[in-house]
């Protein structure tokens, strides 16, 4: 619907962590007219996902951090349980998500599927997440996880049955858009 864009004015507001841009555009509307808006994105860089699953124990790994947004919106102990996630810096996304998944959770993953792609916050956030499944076991253990210090990741793993972290988004434990997404995406496609 929307098309000939064009971009009049971007002024950088931050770039402290990220880069936060304010762009002033014009577009075509559905009916000819033109439009001029401003908004302002941030621009994070793109990033992975991964679930990790396990077919014999019918379980799952995910991670428990402090996330500071969600601390500032309410969630009184900042703490949110995910799925192993990364940005991708200059790696591809395969790439990524080995790199990610063996520095968080301590399992080096052989064989992983990409499975689609989302925006997570369109409005606001240039990033696109490239979402992973791999199963693993025991044997593919290499270390404890938790991150890497120089990231200053404190990062807790968590494996639990599939159907347990199904009961965590239905009582508001699991709250992060990306795991539920991949949480139903094996419970829907019958992969546990």
């Amino acid at each position: 619907m929307i098309n000939d864009v064009k971009i009049l004015d971007t002024q950088v507001l931050s770039d402290n962590w990220y880069v936060l841009r304010k762009i002033t555009y014009e577009y075509r509307k559905k009916d000819g007219s033109r439009q001029q808006q401003s908004r302002e994105a941030y621009d994070r860089g793109n990033g992975a996902t991964i679930l990790l699953y396990n077919k014999a124990q019918k379980t799952v790994i995910l991670t428990r951090q402090f996330r500071l947004p969600s601390f500032i919106n309410g969630n009184e102990s900042g703490m949110l349980i995910e799925a192993c996630a990364g940005l991708l810096d200059q790696d591809n996304p395969e790439d990524c998500i080995r790199r990610e998944t063996e520095e968080e959770t301590g399992y080096k993953v052989t064989d992983v599927r990409k499975i689609f792609e989302a925006y997570m916050s369109p409005g606001s956030v240039t990033e696109i997440l490239h979402f992973f499944i791999a199963e693993y076991s025991k044997a593919m253990k290499v270390h404890e996880g938790g991150g890497v210090a120089h990231e200053e990741e404190n990062i807790e793993v968590l494996e639990m049955p599939l159907q347990q972290a199904l009961e965590l988004i239905g009582n508001g434990q699991i709250k992060d858009g990306k795991t539920i997404m991949l949480l139903q995406y094996i419970k829907l496609h019958n992969i546990l």
